[in-house]
């Protein structure tokens, strides 16, 4: 999960405001529609990648 690309995705501006060695720091804002976008994008690939682990921990059946 990506989370500065789904803040994009989701219409909110994403800012650079520094860089300190290898470390960056960036600001997000938005309006409450972008910020309810990024949170139902969030809620969902969540709950993808908890679907995603269930079926790999799933042992196979046999047919």
């Amino acid at each position: 999960m990506d989370i500065i690309d789904m803040a994009r995705t989701s219409g909110m501006a994403v800012i650079l405001d520094g860089r300190i060695g290898r470390e960056e720091y960036q600001s997000v804002c938005g309006s409450l529609s972008a910020l309810q976008r990024f949170a139902e994008a969030v809620r969902q690939s969540t709950a993808h990648e908890s679907r995603s682990r269930k079926r790999a921990l799933t042992p196979a059946r046999k047919a």
